[in-house]
């Protein structure tokens, strides 16, 4: 299969929060094939390093990273200003990071969900707040939140993480009018159910199998290469004019 290639993406600096593996691991692939500059975060030490040697190895420039938890906003926003000392002012935040836990209802307590939220929904609105005076200076940017389909199709098994991901077309939707007088532009990208290495061990079973053949259009199953793709365009120029919108990869199952 033949892919795009986005001219507007080559020399960009980039910073990809939870870039390490599974779906940040392919977009942070994604940029790098495109001649980005790329910064990731992940707590993941041993695959973050594998990841910037394999491309470094195949010729792309190596993406700068740091070991960061999320959890603490100071680390996060320091990341995010060593990072852009290296490469410079991003034009482009995507704000990947997550963890679909599963819990019940009755099993959360406040400081479990603190803990949830501050995964799953602040870190976010504080890498947005890291960037966009970068962005201003640059005249302009591109911000893509992942959110997700999981709550829209009523997934059960994480009402937490639910909540955090219904969050993010508020965050969206809320940011656009004011972040658009300088250009820079916000969308969310929410995947359907991508088969990442975690996915598989975790999760999928034969009862999964089931669910994606009889909730899925199309009979593929959805690759974090799927979603990375959609993110480089609402990153490139080629998106220009579209902000303030969510764009499901889902193979149509919402």
């Amino acid at each position: 299969m033949t892919h795009s290639v986005f001219p507007s993406l080559k020399g960009r600096s980039v910073f990809v929060t939870g870039g390490g593996s599974g779906i940040g691991a392919a977009i942070v692939t994604a940029f790098a094939q495109q001649g980005a500059r790329v910064a990731f975060i992940d707590v993941v030490s041993e695959a973050s390093e594998a990841l910037a040697t394999q491309l470094a190895g195949a010729g792309h420039e190596r993406p700068w990273w740091r070991r960061c938890d999320v959890r603490d906003v100071a680390a996060l926003q320091s990341a995010v200003a060593e990072a852009a000392a290296a490469l410079g002012d991003f034009s482009v935040l995507v704000n990947n990071v997550a963890s679909d836990d599963r819990h019940t209802l009755e099993s959360v307590t406040p400081d479990y969900y603190d803990e949830r939220m501050a995964i799953n929904e602040r870190p976010a609105f504080f890498a947005i707040q890291s960037v966009v005076p970068g962005m201003k200076r640059l005249g302009g940017g591109s911000i893509v939140n992942l959110g997700s389909t999981g709550w829209q199709g009523k997934g059960a098994g994480y009402p937490c993480y639910a909540i955090a991901k219904s969050s993010v077309n508020g965050l969206t939707r809320g940011l656009a009018k004011t972040l658009g007088q300088d250009r820079i532009r916000i969308n969310t990208v929410s995947p359907g159910w991508v088969m990442t290495e975690r996915q598989i061990k975790l999760w999928l079973d034969a009862q999964g199998e089931e669910e994606i053949k009889r909730n899925q259009c199309l009979p593929d199953k959805l690759q974090p290469h799927d979603i990375a793709r959609m993110v480089l365009f609402l990153a490139s120029d080629d998106a220009a004019m579209c902000t303030a919108q969510e764009f499901k990869v889902d193979a149509g199952w919402v």
